[in-house]
C-alpha cells in the first residue's frame, strides 16, 4: 500500500491554514484523569449527555477527550476559546461549524478508534477521514459481501490470505472517508462505488456508477497513524499540500 508522507510534528505557536493545505491532527486519547477533566470542562451539555451513555468508563473518557481535542484544535483556527466552539449538523448528521464563529469556510472531520483520534481540517473544500484499529477477527466474508462492491469483493478474494486483512481495512477506511466527506451518511450505500485495495495500488476512488465525473472530483490518500492502525483521507479537489500535527495536552 502507498502512504501519503505524514510525519507528525508539534504545531507552530502561530498556526495558519492556506486554501491549498490540508491539516491532519493526531491525538492520543488515554490521558491522565486531570487532563480528561480539563477537556471535559470545555464540552457542552449535549456532549456530556452523549458521554454519559457509554457503559464503560474507558470509552466515556476517550469520547470526552476526542470531543475536547476537536474543540481545542478548531479553537486555534478560529482564535476563540474551546468552549465557544459551536456545531451545526446536516440532515445526515455530519457536523460543521455553526455560522458566525469567524471563518465560515473552515471544514473539518473527526475519526477515533480505540486509543487514537485523527482530525482533518481544510478551508473551502470538503474533507473526510477514517481511522480503524486493525483487528483480524473483524474481517469476514459476510462483512465484505454486505458493504463492499462486487469489484472490491473479487479483488479481496483474489489476494493471498496473508494480505487480506490489510486490504480489508484499507478498503473500509477509504470508503468511509469518502462517505464522510460527502456528508450523506449511509444513505449513500458503501457498495455503490469502488475504491482501490490491492497491495501496492495507490488509494483512489476508482468508479462511481451513475456519475463518472464524481471519481475525478476527489483525492483519496492513505495515512500512517501508527502501529496497528489504518487511516484514509478523502479531500475534495487536487493539488493540495498535507501538514500533519501531533496534538499535545501541554
Amino acid at each position: 500500500m502507498s502512504y501519503l508522507d505524514c510525519v507528525w510534528h508539534l504545531p507552530p505557536e502561530s498556526l495558519t491554514l492556506a486554501d491549498d493545505e490540508v491539516h491532519v491532527w493526531r491525538a492520543f486519547l488515554d490521558l491522565e484523569p486531570h487532563h480528561v477533566q480539563g477537556l471535559q470542562r470545555t464540552l457542552l451539555p449535549g456532549e456530556l449527555e452523549r458521554a454519559g451513555r457509554f457503559r464503560f468508563v474507558r470509552d466515556r473518557r476517550r469520547f470526552i477527550v476526542a470531543r475536547g481535542v476537536l474543540r481545542a484544535i478548531l479553537s486555534r483556527y478560529l482564535n476563540i476559546e474551546p468552549c465557544q466552539v459551536r456545531f451545526s449538523y446536516n440532515p445526515y448528521g455530519k457536523p460543521a461549524l455553526a455560522r458566525g464563529l469567524g471563518d465560515d469556510r473552515l471544514r473539518f472531520n473527526l475519526a477515533h478508534s480505540h486509543a487514537l483520534a485523527l482530525c482533518a481540517v481544510t478551508r473551502n473544500r470538503e474533507v473526510g477521514i477514517d481511522l480503524e484499529r486493525i483487528r483480524a477477527d473483524l474481517v469476514s466474508r459476510q462483512t465484505a459481501e454486505q458493504f463492499f462492491s462486487p469489484r472490491e469483493i473479487a479483488v479481496l478474494r483474489s489476494l493471498p490470505k496473508a494480505a487480506q486483512t490489510a486490504a480489508f481495512f484499507h478498503c473500509w477506511t477509504r470508503k468511509e472517508a469518502y462517505i464522510k466527506a460527502r456528508g450523506e451518511g449511509l444513505s449513500f450505500p458503501l457498495d455503490r462505488f469502488d475504491v482501490s485495495l490491492a497491495p501496492g495500488e495507490p488509494a483512489a476512488l476508482v468508479n462511481t456508477p451513475g456519475d463518472p465525473s464524481e471519481a475525478a472530483r476527489w483525492s483519496l490518500k492513505d495515512l500512517s497513524p501508527g502501529p496497528g492502525y489504518v487511516a484514509a483521507l478523502a479531500v475534495e479537489g487536487h493539488g493540495w499540500r498535507l501538514k500533519c500535527w501531533q496534538w499535545s495536552v501541554e
